[in-house]
């Protein structure tokens, strides 16, 4: 288990930094960049009918970031992963799940950060999703 899991933090963190280097649409102009492989809420793809519990909802306290998918969770179908990235690329923190743990983490931002910020969440059938949000 330790090896998918540390497979699925890399691909998680990877992810995201080739998500905050994209240009936001493609060289056509009329899709975002990496269509079909990271999802939002504005941009569900094939999974639109799941957003309400895939997109990572973001709450922002003082330096207190949380996340929270509001996804219920079984050994068949849950969320693996959530990570905090920074504007710059600089990963926060992640959290890995389990299918008996609630999707929910909470991590601390450096000193005086404002920016955007870039949270995310995995689920093991829906693929993975992408909140922007900034501080």
């Amino acid at each position: 288990m330790t090896d998918r899991r540390d497979f699925l933090k890399t691909s998680a963190a990877a992810a995201a930094l080739l998500t905050l280097g994209a240009a936001t649409t493609s060289r056509a102009g009329d899709r975002p960049a990496f269509s079909g492989i990271v999802y939002t809420s504005d941009n569900p793809g094939q999974w639109a009918k799941k957003v309400g519990s895939h997109a990572p909802q973001v709450t922002v306290d003082k330096d207190k970031v949380t996340i929270v998918t509001r996804h219920p969770m079984s050994a068949a179908h849950y969320i693996v992963r959530h990570t905090l990235v920074l504007a710059d690329g600089t990963v926060i923190g992640g959290t890995t799940f389990s299918p008996a743990d609630s999707p929910e983490s909470t991590y601390t931002l450096p000193a005086g950060y404002s920016g955007r910020l870039y949270a995310t969440s995995f689920c093991n059938k829906h693929d993975f999703w992408l909140t922007e949000t900034s501080v």
